[in-house]
């Protein structure tokens, strides 16, 4: 069992209720119709959730990411799309700002993101540099008092629907010359590409940022030029651990319908949950979220402690995104046919799930920082 604090284990109960109110009987819906469940989202805000590593001072909640991970983890059991557009915003944009922006960004930008009056989003991945997170080709340049940002990025979660961006842009020659803008939808020269559908994950907006020749104020460059490489990389570790919530979400959801199924389903006149091949499925499924959920905690612990080895969120990640698609597609086949289709939320489970082995990096990427940090350390 995993040991939360006395907060942890409220903030735990709290968001399980809230998920299963207000998320739960949208996420077929919205799969479906590739929506966005806006007014649960921006509920979050008055629960403390969309803020929940910021200070108080600016709206947080002043909690780590172990609290973030729960959130992710109760969320994810309930809609893994909703939970995804939760960790663009409330990882990728407030917590990256409040890590890195300067004190009179926050007071600008951090309470409206907190509330949820405004939803945010970041910008990283391009066309043309997917895994090589180094190899940006948008490309900032300093003219007056404005920078003139000039690119495209690609799948960026909440795209459609977000007000503000984290967005990464070259400034200089080098590939580590990368710094860090804040730009807004209003910003004269940005737009939005195209809308992209997916296989999973359809209640998350997803879409293109066209930057053609985007008017960015100086006052919006987050550090100092070209030092953005240290923001990136330490963003992504926290990202990787708490996005890992959702994979074990998904891993919950599918062991509690299968376990419910398995019991109710007869075939040959006995519950199918009496057929050893079916338990050993449902063993396999609760022993590797238990054993996921053994190792994600200890890394979000590890994080709050001050450690930032970049393998917390490599190991985590590569781990939980095998687990839950795996799971999903053991609960699909517990079902049979019956999980073949639509009408049984296990087939979504699993298209959800895959997306945890390709989004925050691939695990072919996160096998490639473990293997770094061993060698290292040999």
């Amino acid at each position: 069992m995993i040991e939360f604090s006395g907060d942890e284990t409220l903030l735990q109960s709290t968001v399980r209720s809230f998920a299963e109110k207000s998320l739960k009987p949208k996420a077929e819906e919205i799969d479906k119709l590739e929506g966005f469940n806006e007014a649960a989202f921006r509920a979050m805000g008055p629960l403390g959730l969309l803020g929940i590593t910021a200070k108080s001072e600016y709206g947080g909640s002043e909690m780590g990411c172990i609290a973030a991970t729960i959130a992710m983890e109760e969320l994810g059991r309930a809609c893994a799309s909703t939970t995804l557009s939760y960790l663009a915003h409330s990882i990728l944009c407030v917590n990256n700002l409040h890590e890195n922006a300067s004190p009179e960004q926050k007071k600008r930008y951090l309470p409206k993101l907190i509330t949820g009056e405004c939803i945010g989003g970041m910008g990283m991945t391009e066309p043309g540099a997917g895994s090589d997170a180094l190899g940006l080709a948008t490309k900032a340049v300093k003219k007056g008092n404005k920078y003139i940002l000039t690119g495209t990025k690609t799948f960026i979660t909440n795209g459609p629907v977000a007000d503000v961006f984290v967005v990464y842009a070259r400034t200089g020659a080098t590939k580590k010359d990368i710094s860090t803008f804040i730009v807004e939808k209003t910003f004269p020269g940005f737009r939005l590409g195209k809308r992209l559908h997916k296989m999973g994950m359809r209640g998350s907006p997803t879409s293109e940022l066209v930057f053609d020749e985007c008017e960015v104020p100086v006052e919006n460059l987050v550090g100092e030029e070209n030092d953005s490489v240290a923001h990136m990389m330490k963003n992504l570790n926290i990202e990787r651990i708490t996005i890992s919530g959702i994979s074990l979400g998904i891993a919950g959801a599918t062991l509690d319908y299968s376990l419910t199924y398995a019991q109710e389903r007869t075939q040959f006149g006995k519950p199918i949950a009496s057929f050893q091949m079916v338990q050993e499925r449902l063993a396999e499924m609760a022993t590797q979220r238990d054993a996921g959920r053994a190792l994600v905690y200890a890394a979000g612990r590890a994080y709050d402690k001050g450690n930032r080895e970049m393998d917390l969120g490599a190991k985590s990640k590569l781990f939980t995104a095998k687990m839950a698609t795996v799971a999903a597609l053991d609960g699909i086949q517990i079902l049979g046919g019956y999980g073949y289709m639509k009408e049984h939320p296990v087939e979504r489970y699993m298209r959800d799930a895959k997306l945890m082995e390709i989004g925050a990096g691939t695990n072919e990427v996160m096998r490639v920082i473990i293997a770094k940090k061993l060698l290292g350390e040999a």
